[in-house]
């Protein structure tokens, strides 16, 4: 009987410790025991399949092979939809749950879904973007609502075994963005990039390509017992250090995978523990799509007031005053900035002049510490300060705004042009539709 009363007082202490804390609290902050019990083997096996399944594709090369049957197939959808009388848009059959974002779109269950597997389709074509400019400028940001992409020209560049990588810590907003701009401005330098830890300080990260590490400071990041990147780069600033490290390649590449940013702290609190890591780190990450299956419309209601992920471009000349807005509007560390070049050039997303200027992109991912926070209203003025310095929104992130002032930020000429001119009225949605929480639910 003894067993039988000890967990009897157990579970009873757990439903006080839920009745104190309350049910939010719980769903949210202790989610940890459901995705260390289940969701993390459950990864691993789904990594497990992908793996295997893609190294049988690449080596029976059935992916350019059947290329022009898949296309055939999807042409034969198509077909089947306009000899019904085309009553509702189309969209890819991609269950929700297996998109990057983290939010659900409702929009498909009332779609007419053409089945397209996303990872076998595509194929390298040999097509010049001036034999269809207007589609080419076009189609970045449409978020296929101007057609189902099949084949598309990618460029590979070459690439090297490190990435030989600083760390240089800097206090003082105007310090950071100055630096900042300065090393993002900087040709010799491959890869920039910032963490904010807090208003006034942050590590500044610059990388290069090299073929040669010194062996004394090489480090493999991506090693599943390594502690997790962002938490690795905070101990430069803590010990107010400069530092040279020679990263792998491709575990630079994924230097934010094992802990989705700072995401599975949250998740996980206790993720970055030395012996989690050891005994589980293997494990880890969970797949996004299967937080997503199992995250529920209560839960997914829960996050939406309590977590925001978000990634604003702004131009570069407008950086300090931007992250006071952030601070003020969602107070969300660490933040994550990346800069790059936007090109002048037609479509949906460009300069205000006519020449290419330097944006950065403001990520913030993680719970709002701003006081009454509510996910609606100031999301909406983020969204504004946004518009106002010709800045842009993600598309894959929470969009509060309407239909007039989301034109107001993305240039729909081009855009709309080609709707009417292709025809996709009636067969796709509108980019807003699609992707706005308004015109979404």
């Amino acid at each position: 009987m003894e067993p039988a009363v000890s967990l009897a007082v157990c579970a009873l202490l757990f439903l006080l410790w839920v009745r104190l804390k309350g049910l939010e609290f719980v769903l949210i902050h202790q989610r940890w025991v459901f995705v260390c019990l289940f969701l993390l083997p459950l990864s691993l096996i789904f990594d497990i399949y992908y793996y295997v399944r893609a190294w049988v594709v690449f080596k029976l090369s059935s992916a350019p092979r059947l290329h022009e049957q898949r296309v055939r197939d999807i042409q034969k959808q198509v077909r089947e939809w306009k000899e019904q009388g085309s009553k509702t848009f189309m969209c890819t059959g991609r269950p929700g749950w297996l998109t990057v974002s983290l939010r659900v779109g409702k929009y498909k269950k009332t779609h007419k879904n053409i089945m397209i597997n996303l990872m076998d389709i595509l194929e390298v074509d040999t097509k010049k973007q001036s034999e269809n400019s207007d589609l080419f400028y076009a189609v970045p940001w449409s978020c296929g609502t101007l057609g189902f992409l099949v084949a598309a020209e990618i460029r590979i560049i070459p690439a090297k075994k490190y990435v030989k990588l600083r760390f240089e810590p800097v206090r003082g907003l105007e310090a950071i963005c100055a630096k900042f701009t300065h090393e993002s401005q900087r040709q010799e330098n491959h890869f920039v990039e910032g963490l904010l830890y807090s208003l006034d300080e942050a590590v500044i990260m610059t990388g290069v390509m090299t073929d040669e590490a010194e062996p004394s400071k090489l480090n493999s990041i991506g090693n599943y017992y390594k502690p997790w990147f962002f938490k690795h780069v905070e101990n430069y600033l803590k010990t107010n250090r400069e530092g040279l490290e020679y990263i792998p390649l491709r575990h630079y590449y994924h230097r934010h995978t094992r802990s989705i940013f700072w995401e599975l702290q949250d998740i996980i609190p206790f993720g970055n523990n030395p012996i989690f890591r050891y005994l589980f780190g293997w494990m880890v990450p969970p797949k996004i799509s299967l937080l997503k299956l199992t995250q529920g419309e209560t839960l997914r209601k829960l996050y939406e007031q309590h977590h925001v992920v978000q990634d604003m471009l702004v131009p570069m000349k407008c950086l300090q005053q931007a992250l006071h807005t952030f601070q003020n509007d969602i107070h969300v560390y660490p933040i994550w900035l990346c800069p790059f070049i936007l090109p002048s050039q037609p479509g949906l997303v460009h300069p205000k002049g006519n020449e290419a200027e330097l944006y950065i992109d403001i990520g913030a991912y993680g719970e709002p510490r701003v006081k009454h926070f509510e996910a609606r209203s100031c999301m909406r003025q983020l969204e504004k300060f946004v518009r106002s310095v010709h800045g842009f929104q993600m598309l894959y992130a929470d969009c509060y705004m309407n239909r007039e002032e989301f034109w107001e930020m993305f240039d729909g000429s081009l855009y709309h042009k080609l709707r009417e001119k292709l025809g996709c009225q009636d067969a796709f949605p509108e980019v807003y539709d699609k992707i706005c929480k308004a015109a979404r639910h």
